[in-house]
């Protein structure tokens, strides 16, 4: 199976989509969580998330970077782990791109500004809008192979981190 471009600040296109960014959205489950979840007895569900991120977010934030998590899904183990990251989040999207056009008019950006990390089908659209489209390392088959940038790591397990490092890395030798 094809994959993109890895994110890699040495990279020059990367760089140069990187260096523009002024909003960062991310999908949750698959993204920030292994794709797993926990169902308890009562139907609560638990979700794995990687620590590593929180630095990462923050890092980009401190560059004036504007952070969002957009989910499709409405569950509170999303408002809990935003809110403990200290990241706005929108939950219950059914058109990610959608979403991403009203957050370009409260933020004053262009599409060429916004960086999107996802990883299926419901994360396309997006994806084909931005000026920094990525997928995580094990991305579903209907996003791979789409020319997107794509992280080394898995969803839950650094791909975060890993993206914000480089976005990060670009900006500050921009500096």
């Amino acid at each position: 199976m094809a994959t993109g471009p890895d994110v890699d600040p040495a990279d020059p296109a990367f760089a140069a989509r990187a260096r523009c960014l002024k909003l960062l959205a991310l999908d949750f489950d698959g993204v920030m969580t292994d794709n797993s979840v926990y169902v308890f007895e009562d139907g609560s569900e638990a979700v794995k998330c990687s620590r590593l991120e929180g630095y990462g977010l923050r890092r980009l934030v401190a560059l004036g970077a504007q952070i969002v998590i957009i989910s499709t899904e409405a569950n509170p183990v999303v408002a809990a782990r935003a809110q403990k990251l200290a990241v706005p989040c929108l939950q219950n999207v059914e058109d990610k791109a959608a979403a991403l056009e009203t957050l370009m008019r409260r933020h004053r950006v262009g599409w060429d500004e916004i960086g999107f990390l996802g990883n299926d089908i419901n994360d396309l659209g997006a994806l084909e809008r931005v000026g920094l489209p990525v997928i995580v390392a094990d991305a579903h088959a209907s996003v791979v192979g789409s020319g997107f940038f794509q992280t080394r790591r898995a969803g839950g397990h650094g791909a975060v981190r890993e993206l914000c490092d480089a976005i990060a890395q670009v900006k500050e030798s921009a500096l």
